[in-house]
């Protein structure tokens, strides 16, 4: 009878909750930043790593970022840069569902990119925000 040492047991990405920085949940890789630049600064520096600002697709999601940001104000890959009121996702995207704080996004001043974490209620806590602002991001790796 052959021996079963050729079905060696391959650990998941779900048993290495964080591997290098990165935090998986629901077939994405996250990484949270542990320094402060502007949105596109950001943007660039997810995209160093094979990826881009977080997009935030459900209400786990959101609740999941809002763990990880730990009471900071974090970038997410939205913004209305390209069109002004037209809220789109990295991806190109537009907009469907969002967490939006009470009374925004109220483009107050120059506000083109969106920061998690404005209010303390974790289902509605997106503002706009300017875009050169120091923040710090999470950055989405679909796999």
């Amino acid at each position: 009878e052959r021996p079963v040492t050729d079905q060696l047991h391959q650990p998941d990405c779900r048993e290495r909750p964080v591997t290098d920085g990165w935090i998986y949940f629901s077939s994405s890789l996250y990484y949270v930043s542990t320094e402060k630049k502007s949105w596109t600064e950001s943007r660039n520096d997810c995209r160093k790593r094979g990826s881009d600002l977080v997009i935030i697709n459900s209400r786990e999601e959101q609740n999941f970022i809002n763990v990880w940001r730990k009471d900071q104000w974090i970038w997410i890959g939205l913004s209305d840069g390209e069109t002004e009121g037209v809220w789109k996702w990295v991806d190109g995207s537009e907009l469907i569902t969002g967490f939006w704080g009470a009374r925004q996004p109220d483009d107050y001043g120059d506000e083109d990119c969106v920061l998690c974490g404005y209010e303390s209620d974790p289902l509605k806590n997106w503002a706009d925000y300017p875009c050169d602002q120091q923040l710090v991001w999470i950055c989405e790796k679909r796999i």
